[in-house]
């Protein structure tokens, strides 16, 4: 996604897909970082087209996910986003996947997926 963003293309194809996927998509959608996205079901692993709005300037994975309380989302904040009022750090909970400030405000932890900015 970034890729294509950068080259300002307004769609992107996205395979395969899965739930967290889908949801990591929602959590950008929900704060206006993509326009709009279509699950496309091929009867296979299935597909997923972006529409982009250009305002994402990076998102990426974080391999292994790590374990955080709601104490250490600060830290985190810290360590992957450029700064503390830009961008999203994308976390899964017992409570389903949302950005870390919900994740404060519920004061629950879990493992992080991602972030965008």
């Amino acid at each position: 996604m970034v890729n294509a963003e950068r080259k300002g293309k307004r769609q992107v194809l996205i395979r395969p897909s899965s739930k967290v996927v889908v949801k990591f998509l929602q959590v950008m959608l929900k704060n206006g970082y993509i326009n709009e996205f279509v699950l496309v079901d091929d009867h296979r692993a299935g597909k997923i087209v972006v529409s982009l709005n250009g305002r994402l300037n990076k998102c990426g994975v974080i391999s292994p996910r790590y374990d955080f309380s709601h104490h250490q989302v600060e830290s985190w904040v810290g360590r992957l986003l450029p700064s503390r009022l830009f961008g999203k750090i994308v976390v899964t909970t017992a409570n389903g996947i949302m950005d870390h400030e919900e994740a404060r405000r519920k004061k629950v932890g879990g493992k992080i997926l991602g972030f965008f900015y």
